[in-house]
């Protein structure tokens, strides 16, 4: 048996934390209880977490008296196995706020209890750094990881052996394909091989056997708005962007792989051309990559253009004069803006979006809550895209491993209903290539 000692990081990350640590005893200081009541207030992300980690206190609290506590109280109930058969305890003896007396708290749990483990869980990573350095067991919170190794995230593509191709029986909707020893094939998986020039998608997977459908050519023969796919993995891109059986799609994929200009360019041909959506609309984190500079004036739409500048500008890529052919020629800029709505993420709790064209950009900074608050948003006649880089996570307490973006894939692998791809090749400049591989 251990005692976790949380830090309000934790709780402010995730409140079911206190329910994560099965068999061990969770521990928290006065500190903690002072730092959740003045983080309670206002509508942010981290008040209302402030706020159900209370509410949670409060319901695990009912019932008990004060003298009951000592001893501690249980986390979970008696008759559910997957409950946690930890306690919950206070430390109120020690005295002081903030993270010197989170320390204290620890140091003081260690000297009472010498023969249990007792860890520091923060997700604070100069707390953590103190708490070794003061020579006490400190741990980031990671239950929320999604994978161990960011590597083992899947790329949407996989290279198939060069005698599946040769075994490939044609069918009226594409081919059948056994499938190969090992291998774990899903819905919307995109396979090539190279030498032989094959492309395909997976449309479901029975008794060893995967059902495949060939790729649209949008490299040199179709494009959409104007806009060809340069390199393999636009190409599927852009396929499961124009895909109506795809709703959600996930991009990710460092800066200037295509990310945005291909979501884009797919947004509106099936907005304005086969009229499948009625808009597009568009958010993201308003997360500052340097100092802030300030509230801004405006309508919400007014505010939030600054954030999405990307959009922006690769929306003045698609309305360039001559850019498309027939009546696109004429179109201004004004006419298209007026199908793309640009939305702010505090206001999305309570809508339902029905027959929209919906663009998350730089998700990466966002959680899995939010990302759950987000995408279920969705109404029918409704597709999600998801666009960002892990490698530029901005949002505090988020790593690569732990990113809503992350999260969506790994939960969503295997649905029939979505689609991934991993951009490689920066599409950009030289320069932007460049710099991307030496700085």
């Amino acid at each position: 048996m251990r005692i976790y000692i949380l830090d309000t990081s934790v709780l402010i990350h995730d409140p079911t934390a206190l329910f994560r640590f099965q068999e061990h005893d969770v521990c928290l200081p006065a500190a903690v209880l002072e730092e959740l009541d003045a983080a309670k207030q206002g509508i942010s992300e981290v008040a209302r977490n402030a706020r159900q980690a209370s509410r949670f206190l409060d319901d695990l609290l009912h019932g008990h008296p004060p003298g009951a506590l000592a001893d501690g109280i249980p986390l979970g109930g008696a008759g559910d196995p997957g409950a946690p058969r930890g306690k919950l305890r206070f430390e109120t003896e020690t005295p002081g706020r903030g993270d010197r007396a989170i320390l204290a708290t620890a140091r003081a749990i260690g000297n009472r209890h010498p023969a249990v483990r007792v860890v520091l869980v923060s997700k604070n990573i100069n707390l953590r750094i103190r708490a070794q350095v003061a020579g006490l067991t400190a741990e980031d919170f990671e239950s929320d990881r999604v994978i161990d190794d960011i590597d083992l995230l899947p790329t949407g593509l996989e290279e198939i052996p060069p005698e599946v191709v040769a075994g490939l029986q044609a069918t009226p909707e594409g081919w059948l394909a056994a499938l190969p020893e090992g291998a774990s094939w899903w819905p919307n998986l995109c396979l090539y091989n190279e030498a032989e020039g094959f492309e395909a998608v997976v449309r479901g997977v029975e008794r060893g056997r995967a059902r495949l459908t060939p790729v649209t050519d949008f490299r040199g023969g179709r494009a959409v708005w104007g806009i060809h796919a340069r390199n393999r993995e636009q190409n599927f891109a852009l396929h499961l962007l124009m895909d109506p059986n795809v709703d959600l799609v996930t991009l990710i994929g460092a800066a200037g792989t295509g990310k945005t200009l291909l979501t884009l360019a797919a947004g509106l041909a099936q907005t304005l051309d086969e009229q499948r959506y009625r808009e597009i609309v568009a958010t993201r984190a308003t997360v500052a990559i340097g100092e802030e500079i300030g509230h801004l004036p405006g309508t919400e739409e007014e505010k939030m253009t600054p954030w999405m500048g990307a959009l922006m500008d690769n929306l003045e890529v698609l309305t360039e004069p001559g850019h498309r052919g027939g009546w696109a020629q004429a179109a201004t800029a004004e006419l298209l803006q007026s199908r793309i709505k640009v939305r702010s993420l505090s206001f999305m709790r309570g809508r339902t979006f029905l027959e929209k064209f919906l663009i998350l950009d730089e998700a990466q900074n966002l959680t899995a809550k939010q990302m759950k608050a987000l995408i279920t948003r969705a109404g029918p006649g409704t597709k999600v895209v998801c666009l960002g880089n892990i490698a530029q996570i901005d949002t505090p307490y988020l790593t690569e491993a732990t990113s809503g973006l992350t999260y969506v894939v790994g939960r969503f692998e295997g649905w029939p209903h979505w689609g991934h791809v991993t951009l490689q090749r920066g599409e950009r400049s030289r320069l932007a290539d460049r710099a991307s591989d030496i700085l």
